[in-house]
């Protein structure tokens, strides 16, 4: 190759340019601050070991619409401080709380004149009371003296577990860890039983079977505990592999409800939280659809919070649509009625119903219903 030859291949390889792969059309320019912003409101729950987070995702993938109305879930870090979030803490517009921390929070003046200031969008499901123990404790009068882990300080297990021991007379040592930690502790035995409010069946407990050496402790169902909380039972079904098959464990349960904070009426946060009221309200029937957690089919949207006070645009709505909101369609009608039988039967002391004697008074319901309307 000669002198010419080398001297054009070096110009052609400077000046032409070098083919490169195409670089990907960049997206455009990123949202808008205030399209981001739309419509959202944040939403406090329990700690990740319950199921309110749950909840909250199944309200976020049902009224989230990506463009006007969007549902933030934020993980709490107990009742009591969730509470105080939902009065100060900068955003947070709805918590999920525990009926009976509300109560405790009023009887105690822990948060001055939250009557006036907290109002509630709905009740929801109830949340059972949990005790599991080692082998060798065989009853919750077991437990006096010996240590029972409650969970966090100022949590809802906490305030639940503290009031059914003093109703129970029982004077347990109480320890405050998390519900992993506790856990652990109880399979080394550092501790007798631990205490868990979580709707069942709560994911902690679904993985634990017979050779882990652990059984549920039934409450005492006296006029005192069951005068300040709902009967119901553990079964075979909720733990398969703690409880056994036909022998349920009598508990009781707390009610769960969605808090609203104390928003000013007009402004932007106002609106937002009663546009998530007319999406949650008008789309609540998909909450019942498989793929949801199916203690949605315990809520009924109409159902009051006695002494507490209803969000008013969450009241409006309901006045509104009282038809639409006030019907149940059968199968969840029947559900409520059965799970009523049980509680009542428990409360009772009465021998729990067959299938086929609840179906027969169903159908006496039904046709003792149909007479009253006019």
């Amino acid at each position: 190759m000669n002198r010419w030859t080398i001297t054009a291949a070096i110009i052609l390889t400077v000046v032409l340019p070098i083919a490169r792969p195409a670089l990907p059309k960049t997206a455009g320019p990123p949202p808008e601050i205030g399209v981001v912003n739309r419509g959202v409101v944040e939403l406090e729950t329990a700690r990740a070991a319950g199921i309110s987070v749950r909840i909250a995702e199944d309200l976020a993938n049902v009224i989230d619409d990506g463009a006007t109305r969007r549902v933030l879930p934020v993980i709490g870090k107990g009742a009591l401080q969730n509470i105080t979030d939902l009065k100060l803490l900068r955003g947070i517009d709805m918590a999920i709380l525990q009926t009976d921390v509300l109560d405790y929070a009023r009887q105690q003046n822990l948060f001055p004149g939250i009557e006036a200031w907290a109002t509630y969008i709905t009740k929801l499901y109830n949340e059972e009371f949990h005790l599991l123990a080692r082998q060798e404790i065989k009853s919750v009068t077991d437990l006096a003296n010996k240590k029972v882990n409650v969970d966090l300080r100022g949590g809802g297990t906490a305030i639940t577990a503290a009031r059914l021991f003093e109703l129970l007379n029982i004077p347990a040592a109480a320890t405050n860890d998390d519900q992993e930690v506790a856990l652990d502790k109880l399979r080394r035995g550092e501790i007798a039983a631990m205490a868990f409010v979580a709707g069942k069946p709560a994911p902690i407990f679904r993985s634990l079977n017979a050779s882990d050496g652990f059984h549920f402790l039934a409450i005492p169902l006296n006029p005192a505990v069951t005068a300040s909380y709902v009967p119901t039972r553990l079964t075979a079904a909720d733990y398969p592999g703690v409880v056994p098959q036909d022998q349920a464990v009598d508990t009781v349960a707390v009610g769960a409800v969605l808090a609203a904070a104390n928003l000013q009426q007009g402004t932007e946060r106002y609106r937002n939280l009663v546009n998530f009221v007319e999406a949650f309200f008008t789309g609540f029937q998909s909450l019942l659809d498989p793929g949801h957690h199916p203690k949605w089919h315990e809520v009924s949207i109409t159902a009051e919070l006695p002494g507490w006070r209803r969000f008013p645009p969450a009241e409006q709505w309901l006045q509104r649509n009282t038809q639409v909101a006030a019907a149940p369609n059968l199968q969840d009608l029947r559900s409520i009625f059965s799970r009523f039988i049980d509680e009542r039967q428990q409360a009772s002391g009465g021998a729990p119903l067959t299938p086929e004697q609840k179906n027969e008074l169903f159908g006496q319901f039904e046709l003792w219903a149909k007479g009253q309307v006019r």
